[in-house]
């Protein structure tokens, strides 16, 4: 009797029984069975040319893992970002909206966050896709680059930071990669201003010291107190100068874990590992249910740092050996989710924010990307080689193997993708400028939705382009273009980087006029004689920039003078400020390139 109502029992409890194994071995069972959502694995390089990559061109530089992602994926061939530079492409991303949307378009030189330490970046009231999927019920993570800010009015307030913005976990740079890092490789932040506050302070110092001889020898009545005042005008310089500017790799370069900051300078000869080994263990640790990881990578940002096991590896110099240990992360990454059975519901995407920088080389060589046939770069408006880059997604067994698509995307259709396939609903208080792109993927429709993709320089609208209903031309008109220097050049290589506001830029009237379906190049304008619509582009380009700028609202300047510039309250820092310095343990030894071939 007692062993009869004791199964009973045991039968009445099954269920809650199963319940909690399911919930003891991590509920893989549970989200296995039920759960058909994908996971996301998005990989981002940090000024990677199109033309740097073996499956869109490049016969110099190996990237077989990425040629092979393509191979079993969907290639995009007209894949653009928002903006020809980091924090607005990043924005625009993040956020699926034309980054003037959140403010963070640039007025004068001043074109992304230059200090850590200062209070611009993604406005909080900005809702990203991560924090859509966290709704959801997504595990979100972001290892590498952010360079959107971290602070706004107190060094803890943390109103721009990855965490603030979906993201469960952040392991990386909050700032970016950039010569400061790297002793020997020069500065990049201001360095006209750092000129003009050093030679300030020196002709104070000369002048003090003249003064003060003079009085000494008596050949001029001179003021104690107007010396003092001069002496403490000078320091003032001095200091100016010397604190945000000489100590930047102390500032900027640091790395954080969540909120807290774990390595400040970061060691550049231990980051690659230290990034792969976290992406892979996030993976690992969430592979029971619907995560996101978003992998933002400092390669190929100068300097450039390069492993043990890359270096001198590749035919073309320190730059090609970047790239190919790009395409080793890569096939790391793709190892994990073969590894962990994952292939089926992953859904892996690989990309770059922007073109390849050509201005950046020194004796050494070029440091900077190749944008394959496309003209301009980094920094160069609407040109297609600042603002066409790779876009690969791989899904196996849901996205056809090999498909090559040319119809024109943008970086910010991720968003309305992920937010779609994670079963969320996009914001209906917002203009979401981007579209999902799996119907495209997919074959269900053969036309992108963008009729009209808007390029922007800064805050000003540098070009527009329109792939008519009816046509398979894609025609592109630029108000204005870049100035290059020294004349005839393909840059602005006198400058070593392009701006957008006036005294830099020749503005067209009427606006040169481009079909990138016959010349991708874009190097012959047509004209009425050339193009029997010519008349017509203009106009209806001009109709759609006139409903565009209908739906843009009036927003705080993120990159104004006031929000860009270093403030000692708002710097993240791992001790006790002004005494920043710490080092993330066990970071000292290399790890053995075993799997490079």
């Amino acid at each position: 009797m007692f062993a009869l109502e004791s199964w009973n029992l045991l039968r009445s409890l099954r269920p809650m029984l199963a319940v909690l194994l399911m919930v003891s071995f991590g509920g893989k069972a549970a989200v296995t069975g039920n759960d058909s959502r994908p996971n996301f694995i998005l990989i981002m390089v940090d000024d990677l040319g199109i033309g740097d990559i073996g499956c869109y061109g490049n016969n110099t530089i190996r990237t077989p893992n990425i040629d092979k992602l393509a191979q079993d994926g969907v290639k995009l061939t007209q894949h653009i970002a928002a903006a020809p530079l980091c924090t607005p492409s990043r924005a625009a991303f993040m956020t699926g909206r034309y980054a003037v949307r959140s403010g963070l378009g640039s007025t004068g030189r001043v074109q992304v966050l230059l200090f850590l330490g200062g209070s611009g970046g993604l406005p909080p009231n900005e809702i990203t896709f991560a924090k859509l999927l966290q709704r959801q019920g997504y595990s979100t993570g972001i290892v590498g680059k952010w360079h959107l800010g971290v602070n706004c009015e107190s060094r803890n307030d943390h109103c721009h930071h990855p965490n603030q913005h979906g993201f469960d976990y952040f392991y990386g740079l909050p700032f970016t990669n950039f010569n400061d890092c790297k002793l020997g490789e020069g500065k990049d932040v201001l360095v006209d201003l750092q000129r003009a506050l050093w030679d300030f302070s020196v002709l104070a110092g000369l002048a003090i010291a003249t003064l003060f001889g003079l009085r000494v020898c008596g050949l001029l009545e001179v003021s104690l107190k107007a010396i003092a005042l001069l002496a403490v005008i000078g320091l003032l310089g001095l200091v100016v100068w010397f604190v945000p500017f000489e100590l930047l790799q102390t500032w900027n370069c640091i790395l954080m874990r969540n909120h807290e900051v774990i390595e400040q300078p970061m060691n550049l000869d231990t980051l690659t590992q230290r990034l792969m080994g976290e992406a892979e263990r996030f993976v690992e640790r969430h592979q029971y249910k619907p995560f996101l990881l978003f992998l933002s990578l400092a390669h190929v940002h100068t300097p450039l740092f390069i492993s043990e096991g890359f270096a001198g590896k590749s035919k073309h110099g320190w730059y090609g050996d970047n790239v190919e240990e790009v395409d080793w992360i890569v096939g790391r990454m793709v190892d994990v989710v073969q590894r962990l059975g994952l292939a089926e519901n992953t859904l892996m995407y690989f990309t770059s924010d922007h073109g390849g920088h050509i201005e950046d080389a020194d004796a050494r060589g070029q440091k900077g990307g190749w944008n394959g046939i496309y003209r301009g770069g980094k920094a160069m408006g609407g040109w297609e080689g600042g603002i066409r880059v790779p876009g690969v997604f791989r899904w196996t067994g849901r996205l056809p193997a090999g498909m090559v698509i040319d119809e024109p995307t943008s970086l910010m259709d991720l968003y309305p993708t992920l937010v779609t396939l994670a079963g969320g609903r996009l914001p209906q208080d917002r203009v979401i400028d981007g579209h999902d792109l799996m119907p495209l993927m997919e074959r269900k429709v053969h036309r992108s939705k963008h009729e009209f993709m808007f390029h922007y320089c800064g805050v000003y609208l540098n070009a527009v382009r329109w792939h008519p209903p009816d046509s398979d031309a894609v025609f592109k008109t630029h108000f204005f273009t870049p100035n290059f220097s020294p004349e005839g050049a393909g840059g602005c290589y006198d400058i070593k980087i392009c701006m957008c506001h006036e005294g830099f830029v020749t503005h067209h009237n009427p606006p040169l006029l481009f079909d990138l379906a016959r010349d991708p190049s874009e190097t012959t304008p047509l004209s009425p004689d050339t193009e029997p619509r010519y008349a017509e582009v203009l106009l209806r380009v001009e109709e759609a920039i006139k409903t565009h700028r209908s739906t843009l609202m009036p927003v705080p300047d993120q990159l104004s003078w006031r929000n860009i510039l270093w403030k000692p309250w708002l710097q993240p820092c791992c001790g006790t400020f002004p005494f920043c310095s710490c080092s993330e343990p066990n970071t000292t030894t290399a790890t053995p390139w075993e799997t490079v071939a």
